[in-house]
């Protein structure tokens, strides 16, 4: 039994969305980031970077309760307990799959989310965050737009990890003022993944909240 501690974001959904694909039982504990509540000392033992979301495998490692946190390392684990191709084994696609995964990581994840603070019913509007995170966040698009020209999915042909990072960030799209018509190959993806009955779940998880 996996226990999900998380919050309806976009981060929080990578992994509500990963344990449907994978068909895990899991059990949702909701922390409330808008109180605080993850900063308490009960969810910082499983997350020390007071984020979410969390997970604790209660059949972890040698048997034992096993916590993690990290979005990527948490869909990366899931993946090889279950030997899962959403992580594929041969080398090859596995790196390619990591490449995409890295660049949600450390590209889409954290632009994203400064567009929707600068964006999105900002306490304070800065011109210039504005003009920044909206420029890098259509750049992103036009990345992925690009790659999926000649590839039904980020990683290539098969639906993976790299895709289900993504998602819930692509999702938000509203927020930081992109029109997907301007990306075709992005909106194909995006509707595409909708139809997906985990993903639907998935995004539900703990409530749905664009």
């Amino acid at each position: 039994m996996i226990d999900l501690y998380t919050w309806a974001t976009p981060n929080g959904r990578k992994v509500s969305i990963m344990l449907e694909e994978l068909g895990l039982d899991y059990n949702v504990h909701q922390i409330n980031i808008t109180k605080g509540e993850q900063h308490t000392p009960e969810f910082m033992a499983i997350s020390p970077n007071n984020m979410i979301p969390g997970i604790v495998d209660s059949g972890g490692p040698g048997g034992e309760p096993f916590p993690m946190f990290e979005t990527g390392a948490i869909l990366i684990y899931l993946a090889e307990k279950t030997e899962s191709e959403l992580y594929p084994k041969d080398f090859k696609k596995r790196m390619v799959t990591l490449q995409w995964l890295m660049w949600q990581m450390g590209g889409v994840g954290p632009t994203f989310g400064q567009a929707h603070h600068f964006m999105f019913n900002p306490s304070e509007v800065v011109p210039y965050g504005q003009e920044r995170y909206h420029k890098e966040a259509k750049r992103l698009y036009k990345v992925m737009n690009t790659r999926m020209q000649d590839n039904r999915y980020l990683a290539g042909g098969d639906y993976s990890v790299a895709d289900i990072a993504t998602f819930p960030w692509v999702d938000r799209f509203r927020r930081h003022q992109v029109d997907l018509a301007e990306f075709p190959n992005v909106k194909r993806w995006h509707e595409e993944l909708w139809e997906r009955p985990a993903v639907k779940k998935g995004m539900e998880v703990p409530f749905y909240n664009q």
